[in-house]
């Protein structure tokens, strides 16, 4: 029995027409994702499997100082600290791995994962440098897609991050950078209280940069930034951006308001998750680029 439909043409299966639509051989990346934005419109691809392709490209052109956790929020364990008090530090965070210091922040000697201090302390409590685990280290222009495979290939869910002149940078999870495909995971590093919505980045090419949470409240931001975004019709600043695109912005997509530059780090099908927000005039002075009317 045939499947062709009545007119008498072959009904063509989703990878037949999604295949028909890539072959028009793109020549850069923008015309890639314009056919992938394409052939979502026609329905050859949801929502989420569109988010997820874009993660993928926005991946390799990412580097690990543009999603790592920076130092001021890394939770480290000093090497010198009591056994009597580690254990309660390690349960009051909840965390999984911790970077071991000595002396100073600089000095990462080592990873204690939770679990094999959890495991053996019940025991008897071992020296601690019995328990860490090699620290790796990568710079900061590390391309996400690179240190991806590397955590793959090396079994590797942590890495420390050096600025040029081997300093801790910050540190960046196996996690932070599967969240640039597949959206946000709950992790150790998710921002939990509205005083860390807006945390600052490495410096941008004009000054500043700060990572911000889109459901950082407006009237928050504005407080931090010195800025008069209206808040009668949106609530948090993702809103606002939003508003400004009138559709769901995209992974990469950016916008200039009121001197500020918002560039979209995370986000899906349905929302806005992360900024980059970096200044490009100073505070108050305009550049042509105004904030939405309230």
């Amino acid at each position: 029995m045939s499947d062709a439909p009545s007119g008498g043409e072959p009904k063509r299966s989703m990878l037949e027409r999604l295949s028909a639509l890539l072959l028009r051989a793109p020549e850069d990346r923008e015309q890639l994702l314009s056919l992938l934005r394409t052939s979502h419109e026609r329905e050859l691809l949801d929502a989420e499997a569109l988010s997820m392709i874009e993660g993928v490209l926005q991946v390799a052109e990412l580097a690990a100082r543009d999603i790592m956790v920076p130092r001021s929020q890394m939770v480290v364990i000093d090497i010198a600290e009591p056994m009597s008090q580690l254990l309660p530090h390690v349960i009051r965070t909840a965390h999984s791995r911790f970077p071991v210091v000595e002396g100073e922040l600089d000095n990462v000697i080592g990873i204690l994962h939770a679990k094999d201090l959890l495991r053996l302390y019940a025991e008897h409590p071992p020296p601690l440098r019995e328990l860490m685990r090699a620290a790796v280290f990568i710079p900061e222009s590390k391309r996400l897609n690179v240190l991806l495979r590397d955590f793959r290939a090396d079994r590797h869910h942590i890495a420390i991050v050096v600025d040029e002149y081997g300093g801790v940078a910050g540190l960046i999870t196996i996690e932070d950078v599967l969240e640039q495909i597949v959206g946000d995971i709950e992790d150790e590093f998710d921002f939990d209280e509205q005083a860390d919505h807006i945390l600052p980045a490495e410096p941008g090419e004009h000054g500043p940069r700060f990572r911000v949470r889109a459901a950082a409240e407006i009237d928050s931001f504005n407080r931090s930034f010195g800025t008069r975004f209206p808040h009668e019709d949106f609530d948090t600043i993702g809103g606002l951006v939003t508003e400004h695109f009138g559709r769901v912005p995209r992974r990469g997509d950016a916008a200039v308001l009121d001197g500020l530059r918002f560039e979209v780090l995370r986000a899906d099908a349905r929302q806005v998750h992360l900024l980059m927000v970096e200044r490009l005039t100073p505070a108050g002075q305009a550049d042509g680029t105004r904030p939405m009317a309230g």
